[in-house]
This record gives C-alpha cells, structure tokens and sequence, in this order.
C-alpha cells in the first residue's frame, strides 16, 4: 500500500476530484478499477477491509471454498494471467482465492488506486453539475461524474437479533466476519447455529475440534459431494491449452460455465433405472452445475425435480445412521437447486459422529441465548462458543447501508423500500450517472460470479466511453424502462420453480425485507443479448442528456 493510501491527512486535504469512484474492493472494484484505468480515467477504490478480496476477504471460517471450480473461478481479461496462475485444487479455498487477488492487485498495479480501511457513508448527486460527492468515515470527500458500486452481493453478514445475544459470557462468531488468526475449538462445547453453505462447509471440521458440537438447523439444505482433490496436472494443461475457447464456450451456457454437456432430455422421459444412474454418475462426478444439467427440466417442472430430490433425499437416508436425524436433513420443503445448492466433503457423514447432535429449532425455536448457551422451547444447551452461519443480507444490504440520494430526493432504500427495482442490474431510475456492478435484476449470484463482473464492467466501461466521445454529461434509465425489467425478471422467476424457495433470492432470510426474488434467472445468454441490443441501439431504455 502506498503512503499515499495509508496515510490520513485533514479533510480539506482530503477533497479530491476524479473522473470516476469505486465503492468496493473486491473482484468486482478491482476489475472496475482496471477497466477504468484502459479508458484514461483517473479513479479511486474505497474499501472497508485492511485488504482487497471483498467476499474473501472476510469470509475465512473452516473449510471456506468456492463452489465453481477454480479453473473456471478466475478472470478472462488477460491471458497471461490465467496461463500463469496455478490453483492447487479442483475447488479453489478462501486462502488460494485471497491469495490470486492479492496477486492481480499487485500484478496490475491496482493497489496505488485502492483506499483500505475506508467505509463510504454517502453518495449524494448534484444534477446541477452532474457529479457524485461520496463521503467516507475518514473524512475524504471525494467528486466524479460517475459512482460504480461494486458492494458484492453476500458482503453484508446478517448476525440474528436473538434476545440475549449480549449476555452470552463464551465466545461468537459469524462465518462472514471470521477472526483472522483462525479459531481453534479444541475440547470446547460448540453451538453451530444455520446450515446454509458457509454451515454445511464449517460444520465437518468444527466436528474434529469441538469436545461436543451441537448443529441448530431451522431449514434443511440440499447439498452434494464437491469431490474435491488436488489439482490433475494433466487436466490443467489440457484446460489451460484451450482456454480461449472454453471461455467462449462458457459465454453460451445459462450460467456462463463451460465443460458440462446440455441436457436433451426430460427427466419424465427416462426410465426410472436409467435416470437413476444418471443421477449416480453426477453424484460421483462432484458438483451442483453438473448434477442440475442432468435433464432440461429440473427447474421448470416439479415432477421433473422430485427425481432429483428424493434420488438426494435417499442418498441422505443411506449416509446417516441415524433416520431419524437422516429426515431432518432430508429438505422437504423446496425444490432441488432453488435455494443455492451447497457442495459438501463429508458432510452427511458427520452426524455419525458420537460428539454431534442436530437440534430442530423449526419444532423448538430458539428464545434467547443466556450467560451459559442457548435456550430453546424444549430446553437449555450450555456451550464455550457459539457460531452464527447465518448469511448476508444479500444483493442489497450493502447498498442500503449508505445515504445514496440525488439532490434533497429520497434515498436509494426508500426507494427501494418495497423490493430492489433497477434497468438490467446495471442502473436505477432516478439515480444518474450510478452504475452497479451484478445488482439485482441481473443474472449475478446464477452465474459464474468473475463472468458476470467482467460482462458488467464491460458494458460499464464501454457506456463511460460512448457518453465522453459524445461529450454527454448523463445517463439514467427511464421509469418505463425500469419498471419493464423488473416485471420481465419476475414473469422470468415465475415460470421456474425457484419461488418456491424461501430462499435469500428472495430476501426471505432478513426479517421485514420485502419478499421479491432479486437475480435474473432468465440465463446468461440471453441477458447478455439483451445488454448488448441496448448498447448498439443507443442505450435503448436510457436517457442521455447534456
């Protein structure tokens, strides 16, 4: 980090004018960043973090790990950084993905641009001179024509307001805001509260430490083998050969993730037998991409989708010994791949374990937690520590959290106070000259999450130039524009089983939070379509003035 970025000078030394802002230093405002510096323009990255790496940055809990593969979890923009990078494993872990970003921040220079430990509080537009003024918790004020949010879309971790929190005399965690020096559970009682990804991924290796681990699950997930293994050498060369073209290939795939087959059948149109042992071929291949692509309509058609999950279902029954814990595990209430689908390494297989027990808060819910544990209706537990893997409030908690308005107008949240409304992801009626980078409304949490930033900056950066060569000052979607988008993206939702979910697509895990599902789920072929048509028709559903 330069002095320049360290150091914290007066705020009237502080007032800075460029020609655009990045609020966010993650994969997406360092790419942000990159695309802007190709254009000539001068730019600046605020993030909250004392690093760069957003989501995996803060994310370090046990056994943290992408669910895409690593091979496919990397940037496109240049190719020899993808030649020279090696991954050591099939799924990429919190630590080798921190460490890949930290290495583009240093390989392009980007750190010069990036201010660290710095929290953005507002961003206010003057129409009258059409610039951005974002204020920061440092005191910077900071002026540009152009504001890029890249807040991510699971940045915001949701810690549960459970009545005593404050009481609690042992430690806890959240699995979004993890201790960086690790924690070591060894010989301690240990609460696990939440079995969402980050709790499906956390629980095997708590279960190691811990003297006694207790798991409180309210909704049961479905999750499926990772198979993750080292790196094949031979399997990277061969990727590593082609990768022009399977990045390509990826581009024409719903979620912009190259190497699986398309499916040409119903699931309704095999015998049981053979669906079957589709179904146990994807088990044992790994991964959610691949086990979703075994038919064309796991997603549309609920008889379809009850194939795969009870072929799931049972395959839980067969790994826990217990059954009547193996129901409980046994989702029942949401169809296969409508909540994200977890990739698991031993999971199941943990609750064989002696020093393991599941409690059901959705038949005993928890009431408060005490000096000693947990309370629930059907009893107290006494724990050393308790984890909360609770989530985000995602897609829209972090651009919430600041005072984004335009003159004395409303804020974004008002606005947004009854469900996220935006034209593509990309823009908000009402908020010029503000772009965001995989905003709800756009494929982004459904895709391949590096594709969707690159395809996004892509559009932003090449939308930045078109207004400079034209020496247009502004850009905001029409109110028509918008409200089309977003009916689009729920007719788009409605006609497939993802609704059926509460899910945080929804925003169902925040209470209060408008239930409206946020990503685009229409595929990545056909958004991206849709964003170039508009750009080559003169940002068609965009108002450009001077």
């Amino acid at each position: 980090m330069s002095e320049v970025m360290e150091r914290r000078p007066d705020a009237a030394a502080r007032a800075v004018d460029l020609d655009a802002i990045v609020v966010g230093g993650g994969l997406g405002g360092l790419y942000a960043l990159n695309r802007l510096r190709k254009l000539g323009l001068k730019a600046r990255v605020f993030e909250a973090g004392s690093g760069v790496g957003g989501t995996w940055f803060w994310n370090r809990y046990p056994g943290a790990r992408c669910d895409v593969e690593s091979l496919e979890y990397s940037y496109a923009f240049d190719n020899d950084l993808q030649q020279e990078w090696h991954w050591p494993e099939r799924y990429g872990n919190q630590s080798e993905i921190l460490a890949y970003i930290n290495h583009v921040a240093d390989r392009f220079d980007l750190r010069k641009d990036v201010q660290l430990n710095t929290r953005v509080t507002s961003a206010s537009f003057d129409p009258a001179v059409n610039k951005w003024t974002v204020r920061t918790d440092q005191g910077d004020v900071v002026t540009a024509p152009f504001c890029i949010m890249a807040t991510g879309n699971l940045s915001t971790p949701r810690v549960p307001d459970f009545k005593g929190i404050e009481r609690f005399k042992g430690k806890w965690y959240h699995s979004g805001l993890w201790p960086h020096e690790g924690v070591d559970f060894t010989g301690l009682r240990v609460a696990v509260i939440g079995t969402g990804s980050s709790g499906v991924q956390m629980i095997p290796l708590i279960a190691k430490q811990a003297k006694h681990l207790h798991v409180f699950q309210r909704t049961a997930n479905f999750s499926l083998p990772a198979r993750n293994a080292p790196m094949d050498p031979v399997r990277e060369a061969s990727h590593k050969a082609e990768y022009v073209e399977r990045r390509a290939a990826a581009m024409l795939t719903p979620f912009c993730i190259a190497g699986h087959p398309a499916p040409t059948k119903s699931a309704l149109d095999v015998p049981e037998d053979e669906r079957n042992a589709q179904y146990e071929a994807k088990w044992a291949e790994g991964g959610s991409i691949s086990f979703l692509y075994s038919y064309t309509d796991l997603l549309v058609n609920k008889e379809a989708n009850d194939t795969a999950s009870e072929f799931v279902r049972n395959k839980i029954r067969s790994i826990v010994k217990d059954q009547a814990v193996a129901e409980l595990l046994a989702p029942k209430d949401h169809p296969i791949g409508t909540k994200r689908l977890c990739l698991d390494t031993n999971y199941y297989e943990t609750y064989n374990r002696d020093n393991v027990t599941l409690v059901d808060v959705r038949s005993a819910p928890i009431q408060e937690l005490t000096e000693t544990g947990v309370r629930t209706s059907a009893g107290e537990y006494e724990f050393d520590a308790i984890v909360f893997a609770t989530g985000f409030d995602a897609m829209t908690g972090a651009l919430r959290e600041i005072d984004i308005r335009v003159g004395n107008g409303p804020t974004l949240a008002e606005k947004w106070a009854n469900g996220p409304t935006t034209y593509l992801g990309l823009m908000i009626s009402g908020f010029p000259n503000m772009f965001v980078i995989t905003g709800p409304g756009s494929p982004s949490v459904k895709t391949q999450m590096i594709a969707a930033i690159e395809q996004h900056m892509n559009w932003i950066g090449d939308c930045v130039a078109y207004l400079r060569e034209r020496d247009l000052k502004r850009i905001e979607p029409s109110q028509k524009a918008e409200e089309e988008w977003v009916q689009h993206v729920n007719d788009v939702a409605d006609s497939t089983l993802y609704p059926m979910a509460n899910s945080w697509y929804l925003g169902s895990n925040i209470p209060g939070k408008p239930r409206v599902f946020m990503p685009y789920v229409g595929g990545f072929v056909p958004y991206k379509a849709k964003c170039d048509a508009v750009a080559a028709n003169g940002y068609e559903g965009f108002v450009l003035s001077r």
